[in-house]
């Protein structure tokens, strides 16, 4: 059944008007066909359209799934890149993946200073929907390196970066069923100072292999490792 993002639906039995209009418009869905609802913070409902136009689609809620969220926290941090797209497929890829918080930084490096965050939760909602997944990782938007970088954070805290002296595989550094934020730096990486600044902050430098990587596919790599870690 067509999953449908319905953030207030504690409040409402109305879906938000660019669903409706997917639901009416795009789907043609009609009065008594069975659709599926997430909220984004863990419930899932079978519901049956009561109303269905362009402009308002009603439904009455049959089922109600509460789903827990995840064990372990996975927040990813990077520089953004460049180009706006590899930005909205780490968001839309990491989430498929079974991401909790996303931040992109604002490093020394960075060739992107602005994002708009709009755009990203949008992608967000997407990938959740796509992926059948409950939870909705929480965006943060663009945030200074050492801005981000004092904040508290209850885990592991890794920085990737491709400097000489840095072997530590993430493989080997992580510890499974800990909560994990990893750093991924800008094309071109992190500064020496940003490193040593974060090295400060008790972030642990840590490698994802020989190869070295672009932005966008170390993201979804270190994602995809502590996702699979923990399995």
């Amino acid at each position: 059944m067509p999953i449908f993002y319905t953030p207030d639906i504690l409040k409402s039995n109305e879906l938000p008007l660019e669903e409706a209009r997917h639901c009416s418009r795009v789907l043609r869905l009609v009065e008594r066909d069975r659709i599926d609802l997430v909220d984004g913070l863990g419930g899932l409902y079978e519901a049956e359209i009561a109303l269905s136009s362009p402009k308002k689609c009603l439904f009455n809620i049959l089922k109600t799934t509460e789903v827990p969220p995840s064990t372990v926290s996975i927040h990813l941090a990077m520089g953004p890149t460049k180009n706006m797209d590899r930005n909205e497929w780490v968001a839309e890829k990491c989430t498929e993946i079974g991401l909790s918080e996303l931040t992109f930084l604002n490093c020394r490096f960075s060739e992107r200073k602005v994002i708009k965050d709009d755009r990203v939760e949008k992608i967000l909602v997407s990938a959740m929907k796509q992926s059948k997944r409950a939870h909705l990782p929480k965006l943060h938007g663009m945030l200074s390196f050492k801005e981000f970088i004092s904040q508290p954070f209850d885990g592991q805290k890794f920085i990737a970066h491709c400097y000489d002296g840095n072997e530590l595989l993430l493989k080997n550094a992580y510890k499974p069923g800990s909560n994990a934020l990893i750093l991924i730096g800008p094309e071109g990486d992190f500064s020496p100072e940003e490193i040593d600044l974060a090295l400060k902050y008790d972030f642990q430098p840590i490698s994802l292999g020989d190869s070295r990587l672009r932005t966008e596919t170390a993201a979804v790599f270190a994602c995809s490792m502590i996702n699979i870690l923990n399995q």
